[in-house]
């Protein structure tokens, strides 16, 4: 009788320490999901020269920072993306933090002369938005010039 009551006591903890555990599974797992799909929009965005629609993707708080002037668009005119590479990634879910190094091939559309350019992504989840936000700016493709 005692070791029935012991094992009918603990089926109600283990089934609820059970659906935990898939709850922050299935948490992680959207989060994940969330992510590739922020970074698969701000690869896309960039790789076809959609810069302002990169913006959207920026911080709130870090996009108020760096405003992007007329001028500085027509800068990105001035080039096309031949090519967007992740070449390291190293995310923190627990965290709510992921860092992406990206190489990026840039044509200088009037002197069709080809660079590359080394730009890091800094990622943050945000719980209350349930989104991923990025909180690097825009690249720079001219290295400062």
């Amino acid at each position: 009788m005692y070791q029935t009551f012991n094992t009918l006591a603990l089926k109600p903890a283990f089934v609820t320490l059970c659906l935990l555990a898939l709850a922050a599974c299935a948490t992680v797992a959207n989060q994940s999901t969330k992510l590739d799909q922020a970074q698969y929009a701000w690869s896309g965005a960039i790789r076809w020269g959609d810069f302002e629609g990169a913006m959207n993707l920026i911080d709130p708080e870090e996009r108020k920072k760096v405003e992007i002037t007329p001028l500085q668009l027509e800068r990105y005119k001035q080039v096309q993306i031949s090519s967007y590479r992740d070449v390291g990634t190293s995310t923190d879910m627990d965290a709510g933090k992921s860092v992406r190094d990206i190489e990026i091939g840039v044509i200088n559309r009037h002197t069709m002369a080809e660079r590359t350019v080394r730009y890091r992504e800094v990622w943050r989840w945000d719980a209350d938005a349930k989104a991923w936000w990025l909180t690097s700016p825009l690249p720079d493709l001219w290295d400062g010039q």
